[in-house]
């Protein structure tokens, strides 16, 4: 079964998101890692980049499908996760934990309301 945690909140493209003091941590979820097989390769967002709600930033490259990179609220990329370069793996192995992509700084607190709850995702994620 998918593991949906309960302490994130997710968009409608499949990705899970930790909100920290105006700032968000951003991944795939496990549902859409398991839908994309394994992971051989990822394109990051840049760091320092502004970026609008729903911007595509980057790639994911499963041995079955390339899927777009979706950022899930506006603001600034503050941090990217590289050791995904040399490791795509991580998206498989632990999607909440060290599999993570980037860090936003939000722009827009509200866009963070229309996300979302673990429930109204595991109707989205059957």
């Amino acid at each position: 079964m998918t593991e949906i945690p309960e302490d994130l909140v997710y968009s409608e493209e499949h990705e899970w998101i930790k909100v920290d003091e105006g700032k968000i941590r951003y991944g795939i979820t496990d549902f859409a890692q398991e839908e994309l097989g394994d992971i051989v390769y990822v394109e990051l967002p840049e760091e320092g980049e502004k970026v609008g709600k729903g911007d595509m930033v980057g790639v994911i490259e499963s041995v079955k499908a390339v899927s777009d990179l979706y950022v899930p609220v506006s603001g600034k990329i503050v941090e990217v996760n590289a050791d995904l370069e040399a490791e795509p793996e991580l998206l498989n192995e632990d999607p909440y934990g060290d599999g993570w992509i980037a860090v936003v700084e939000i722009s827009d607190e509200s866009e963070v309301e229309s996300l979302l709850s673990p429930k109204e995702y595991e109707e989205v994620a059957k």
